[in-house]
């Protein structure tokens, strides 16, 4: 029997958006782009891992890992429920203590405010096991054309509007977050440099930019300029 789904938040409104992608939304190139290298970094992992998608919404990566011989995968989400995902709060789990190999927590922790990215990651270490791996993505709101404007015009391009990422952070506090909170980053990985006149165009014609976007991303990608950034992470010893 099929397991009702059950949304609230922007999937009530917007329905499974990462399910059925929109090649005009603005986020489109990125979106492929950290699904792509998310997926890659994973393929070298033991079919039996066994990992936990937090705010993992529809559970788009938890069905392609199934497709991919994985296993051993649960998702937890605050808005969502299906036969893949879990209704919860990431907050406060009741998972056991060290239960997992892998973490995935991607496009989330902007959408905590800053008290409870803490909290967050404090419950994420106590979940991980000891040579587990967190592998979370995160907008940084200091990419380069953010900078700009703020320099121009004296504000700054956020990744979203403040209701939506109330945590927003130029991506310097997010590793000194990250770090705080006993992890160390053995991969960094930066999509999207957003310079000038480039951004205007993939953002307005992200379909099809994506040629222009991927060369981007592989020339002059450095993180700290990137909307997004991708970290690979292990608990500090």
């Amino acid at each position: 029997m099929k397991t009702m789904q059950i949304k609230s938040g922007e999937y009530k409104k917007r329905g499974d958006y990462h399910k059925k992608l929109d090649p005009n939304w603005s986020y489109y190139p990125t979106y492929l782009a950290k699904k792509k290298f998310i997926l890659e970094a994973l393929e070298k992992e033991p079919r039996d891992s066994k990992i936990l998608d937090m705010g993992c919404g529809e559970g788009v990566f938890i069905e392609e890992l199934f497709s991919r011989g994985f296993s051993n995968i649960e998702g937890i989400d605050l808005n969502y429920s299906s036969s893949l995902v879990k209704k919860g709060n990431i907050l406060e789990t009741s998972f056991s203590e060290k239960n997992f190999d892998i973490i995935l927590l991607l496009d989330v922790i902007e959408h905590m405010s800053f008290q409870d990215q803490e909290r967050l990651l404090k419950e994420i270490k106590r979940l991980l096991k000891d040579d587990g791996e967190l592998i979370i993505s995160i907008p940084n709101l200091a990419h380069f054309y953010s900078r700009i404007s703020f320099l121009l015009k004296g504000f700054l391009k956020r990744t979203a509007n403040i209701k939506k990422h109330p945590g927003d952070r130029p991506i310097g506090e997010y590793l000194q977050l990250l770090d705080n909170a006993g992890f160390q980053i053995e991969k960094r990985k930066g999509l999207f440099p957003t310079y000038p006149f480039f951004y205007n165009i993939i953002i307005t014609f992200p379909a099809k930019t994506l040629w222009l976007y991927n060369f981007l991303n592989k020339t002059v990608a450095f993180p700290n300029f990137c909307f997004l950034n991708i970290f690979i992470c292990n608990k500090k010893s």
